[in-house]
Parts: C-alpha cells; structure tokens; sequence
C-alpha cells in the first residue's frame, strides 16, 4: 500500500471585495473568470479528496471547480488579528513606522492578537499529518501555500514569503515516504 499523497495545492480565487485590504475569512471570491476555472478544473484529478480552509472564498472556489471539500481550520490564512478587515495605508497611517517595520520582519512579527507566518507553518504542518495518502485537492490561501512550501522544501520562513502565489493558480507537490517532490510552483 502506498503511502504517498499527491498535493494539488489551488489559491482561492481572487477576493471580490475592495483592494488594499486585509480580508476577513468571510471575504467572497470573484468566481467570474470561467476560462481560469475550466483550464484549472481540466488539470485536477477526477477521485481527489478535497480539502479547503473554513474561509468563504476557498469554498465558493472549491465549489466552482466542481468539488465537494471538507473544512480543515490548520489551512486557515494567517490570522492577522486587529489588523482584519483594515485597510495597509490606514494602518500605517495609524501606526507610522511601526507597520513597515512589521512587514521588515513579518516571518516572526504578530499582528495585535494575530499569528506570525511561522505560526501559520506550525498549523499547516498539523493539517498535512491528517491527510491521508492519495490524490489530495486543497483550496487554499497564498499564505498556506507558502507554508506548505517551506515544510517540503525545508526552508526558512523567510525564504517562503519570497514565493509568487496568484489566484486559481496551482502548486503540485508529493508528499513521499521520506520526503517530498516539488512538481510545479504557480502555474
């Protein structure tokens, strides 16, 4: 029997909401592009387990393309706490220095009663342990992409933050029996 599981790792698509702001989990998707989702549904596999963040937008996406996922909080974005639902230049506005000095270090800064990314990492790792072995579909968020990354690649955080992540893009990689395989990034 075996015990490798194929990760098709899908960024939610785009937040159909205001740009410039830190998004909520009950953020919509912008689910108007049919030919991204016919291109990314024909590449999926037709048997996969399907996975998706409790956010709003990562199930109306999963939905579009055809799946029936099951929520999974350790896939969650990072959570940034008060920052949620504000607009970047009102905060740094409000804020001064202090929020671009976050974002200087953003793999071990938290936001005001938020997580860091290295959080963010420790929860993904949590999340990938339940899956089982197969073909696996996540719907996810940019950030819990990256974090995936950085436990596969065994790479600093910082180093996985530098990680392109666009919406309805997908990332494949194998989980191994001792190890993982990167197959596509963004694509």
């Amino acid at each position: 029997m075996s015990t490798e599981t194929k990760l098709w790792l899908i960024r939610h698509a785009p937040v159909d909401g205001p740009r410039g702001v830190i998004h909520g989990p009950d953020a919509p998707a912008d689910l108007g592009d049919a030919a991204a989702f016919a291109a990314l549904k024909a590449r999926l596999p037709a048997s996969a387990c399907a996975v998706c963040s409790p956010a709003r937008r990562t199930r109306e996406t999963a939905e579009k393309l055809g799946l029936d996922p099951v929520d999974q909080p350790a896939f969650r974005e990072q959570d940034f706490g008060a920052w949620t639902g504000r607009r970047h230049n009102e905060l740094e506005r409000e804020l001064g220095a202090a929020y671009p000095a976050f974002w200087n270090s953003p793999a071990s800064n938290r936001p005001p009663g938020g997580e860091s990314f290295v959080d963010q990492i420790d929860r993904a790792r949590a999340g990938l342990a339940l899956l089982p072995a197969g073909e696996v579909i996540l719907v996810v968020h940019s950030g819990t992409i990256r974090a995936v990354l950085a436990i596969a690649l065994d790479l600093a955080p910082e180093q996985a933050l530098r990680f392109v992540i666009d919406p309805l893009s997908l990332t494949r990689i194998d989980r191994l029996e001792n190890g993982w395989r990167v197959v596509a990034v963004n694509r």
